[in-house]
Order: C-alpha cells, then sequence, then structure tokens
C-alpha cells in the first residue's frame, strides 16, 4: 500500500507514522484552524475539538502565572539570577535572534536590572532588517553580544544534503547550532540560567509531525554522511553541542531554563508596539521571518513540499490564549503565505545562495518525505543497551 502526500506517493512515511491516517476525511477543529491537511495524526473529541486544545490548556495551567501569582513568580526567578550571579561578569544569558519573543525578552531583562550575556548564531541567512533589529537591541540596552559566525561553505553544504535527504526539519541545523553556541559560552562565562524566549500563549501549538529533535547530532551527522561531501568528523566550523559540555552545564553548572514570558501579561499586539517604540524595532511580516531562509522554507518549501501552513498553528495558539478569534484566523489564513514578487525575489536569492539550478531545486522538491528517523538517531543508554532496564524501575 502506498499513500498520497500532495501529489507524491511515500510509502517511508506510513512505515515510520503507522499511527497516521493521511487518507482521512478533511476535518477542521471547531475552535480553531487546525486541521487533518495541517496534521494527518490530529485527534478530535465528540464535540470536534481538537487534541491541541487540551494540550495548550494543560501547558497552560502547569507553566503559566497570571496576575499577581506571576509577578511574585516572576520576582523570585529574578532575585535567583542576581544571586546566583554575584560576583560573575554576567548573570544569564539569551538567545538572540531579532525576532518579537527573544527581543522582548531583553527588555525586560533590562528592566529587571539583569546582567546578560546576548548570544547570536549566524548562519549566513540574516535578512538586514534582521541585522538592524539585533544591533538596535544590543546598543539600546547597553548589553554585551555573541555572535558566531558558521562557515558559510560548510552550512550549505549541511542544508543541501538534508534538503536531497528530503526530510522536513531542515530549520534542526540552526537550532542545533544555535544550543550548541549557547551551551559553550555559558560554559566559558560559568552561566548558570538560561533566559528562554519560549512562551506557551503564543507557541505551545506544534505538531510532532513537523519537526524533529533539534539535539539529535547523530541524525545530523547520519544525513550528512549519506548526502554530503564533507565527512561530519571534516566539519570544522558547524558547531555540535559536545557530551562534554552538555554534562558540565547540567552536571557542574547544574544550568536552569527560565521563561519569563510565562509570567507576565504576554499580548503580541501590545509586545510589537513596546519594541517597536523603546527599541527601534521593526516588524518582519511573519513568526520566525528575521531569516531569509525562514521565511523562504515556512512560506514555501513547507506548504509546497510537505502540506504544512504554519500559521495555522500560531494563529490557533493565539484563539486558545484569547488573543484572537476563530473568524480572525480564517481571514488571516485566506491571505496569501507569501508576497508574490517577495517569493520571487527570495527564490532568486536562494538558488543563488545554494548554488541550484532552477531544474535541480524543482527535482529536490519533488522527491517525497522521508522521516528523520529513517537515519540514524541518538538513542539514550537503556535505549542502546536494553539490559539496563532490569536494573531500573519503569
Amino acid at each position: 500500500m502506498q499513500i498520497l502526500i500532495d501529489g507524491y506517493f511515500n510509502q517511508k512515511a506510513l512505515e515510520q507514522n503507522p499511527e497516521v491516517n493521511f487518507n482521512r476525511p478533511f476535518q477542521q477543529c471547531s475552535l480553531s484552524v487546525m486541521d487533518t491537511i495541517a496534521d494527518p495524526g490530529i485527534s478530535f473529541d465528540e464535540k470536534g475539538v481538537c487534541n491541541y486544545f487540551f494540550e495548550y490548556k494543560e501547558a497552560e495551567k502547569k507553566y503559566v502565572r497570571k496576575g499577581e501569582e506571576g509577578r511574585i513568580k516572576l520576582q523570585e526567578d529574578i532575585a535567583r539570577i542576581k544571586e546566583g550571579g554575584r560576583g560573575k561578569k554576567y548573570d544569564c544569558i539569551i538567545g538572540l535572534s531579532g525576532g518579537v519573543d527573544s527581543t522582548f525578552l531583553c527588555l525586560l531583562a533590562k528592566e529587571s536590572g539583569l546582567r546578560p550575556l546576548i548570544v547570536h548564531f549566524d548562519n549566513g541567512w540574516n535578512s538586514e532588517l534582521a541585522v538592524n533589529n539585533i544591533e538596535a537591541v544590543v546598543n539600546g540596552l547597553n548589553f554585551d553580544l555573541y555572535t558566531y559566525v558558521v562557515d558559510w561553505k560548510e552550512f550549505r553544504e549541511l542544508q543541501l544534503s538534508y534538503m536531497k535527504a528530503s526530510v522536513v526539519d531542515i530549520e534542526a541545523l540552526t537550532d542545533q547550532a544555535f544550543m550548541a553556541v549557547l551551551y559553550e559560552q555559558a560554559r566559558k562565562w560559568n552561566i548558570k540560567y538560561v533566559l528562554a524566549g519560549m512562551n506557551i500563549v503564543t507557541e505551545q501549538v506544534l505538531p510532532k509531525y513537523w519537526i524533529y529533535r533539534k539535539s539529535d547530532i547523530i541524525n545530523i551527522r547520519d544525513i550528512q554522511s549519506g548526502y554530503g561531501v564533507t565527512k561530519p568528523g571534516d566539519l570544522k566550523s558547524y558547531p555540535f553541542l559536545s557530551y562534554h559540555t552538555k554534562r558540565y552545564c547540567e552536571r557542574v553548572l547544574k544550568m536552569e531554563v527560565i521563561a519569563p514570558l510565562n509570567y507576565i501579561e504576554y499580548n503580541y499586539d501590545v509586545v510589537k508596539s513596546r519594541i517597536s517604540a523603546e527599541l527601534n524595532w521593526r516588524e518582519y511580516g511573519g513568526k520566525h521571518y528575521e531569516s531569509v531562509w525562514t521565511r523562504f522554507y515556512q512560506g514555501y518549501i513547507l506548504p509546497r513540499k510537505f502540506n504544512i501552513d504554519k500559521r495555522k498553528a500560531h494563529l490557533s495558539n493565539l484563539i486558545f490564549s484569547g488573543q484572537i478569534s476563530k473568524e480572525q484566523a480564517v481571514k488571516e489564513l485566506a491571505k496569501p503565505m507569501y508576497d508574490l514578487k517577495l517569493l520571487n525575489d527570495d527564490l532568486e536569492f536562494v538558488l543563488k545562495k545554494l548554488e541550484l539550478t532552477s531544474e535541480a531545486f524543482e527535482k529536490l522538491m519533488m522527491l517525497p518525505r522521508v522521516e528523520h528517523n529513517s537515519f540514524k538517531v541518538q538513542r539514550g543508554l537503556r535505549e542502546r543497551f536494553p539490559i539496563l532496564n532490569l536494573f531500573f524501575k519503569s
């Protein structure tokens, strides 16, 4: 049996995802705009409410602190960070992309009297606007910035390997490298606390079908081994998060990730207005569109090749958190995902930067989806050595 995904047959997808029914009838959540196209594995209750609503409510209850409770929690965390950073140059570390969440997080850190080291991973795809926004934030708040610039030829080869492998989460390359840089700087400066811009009210909803584990360096190396020219061990610039660095940060530093945006009233429109007025931040036109590649990947590759419109998750998240209505989300989805002129400009730029002809790019786009776990994956000790399970309680 073969299954049809956006016009292409993909037997491996069925083999790796036996619980997913790609041929099910179309159904949209009665509360949100998540549907069976966005996630073939989505489930609904008897009222047509999808699983993402209940997962959101569970996460909100567990992590979000509202009103006075949130204010107290934030103050407690800030006090712990300041105490832990006493006598050090920096008391926390923040990854800055130039987007809304990380930018506002920097502003919040400044208002709280924290001394963060700001870290940025430059993969060669920053838009000019992103560079300007990062400079405006760092200079405006008088923070120190560490930027790691990866060798473009290496990163280009890794991205092409992922495209040839036809896996969905090409962004895992950037996310893993950023994490490696962040951990290494935390180790270097003896920083225990990571301030993260992740938050439940705007980005809890994210189907597993769209992504893969960001920390799986074995998966990255196996894909590169199969489709790249350079052997993974010969990559000199691309940063892999080493076992020793990760172990040092977790065991010695006892690194702790704190998400302050879960403790405040985090309204997207209000936040954008604030950072625009106070930091001269400028809008990108889409979530995570500060990167030309991310804009092209989310706006063109994902919907065309994988039938994934990430706006559905983002808008549904805002519905669940009460920031917009379903009617507003439906109207937003009706708008073009990409301005046609910008798409043509981006396509030309991406092909030139990746050194691909239009014909070669089209061949890559026509390849059927292959699951990440069709390649080698990183497994824990108990997975690699099942006999250990005899010594642990399940």
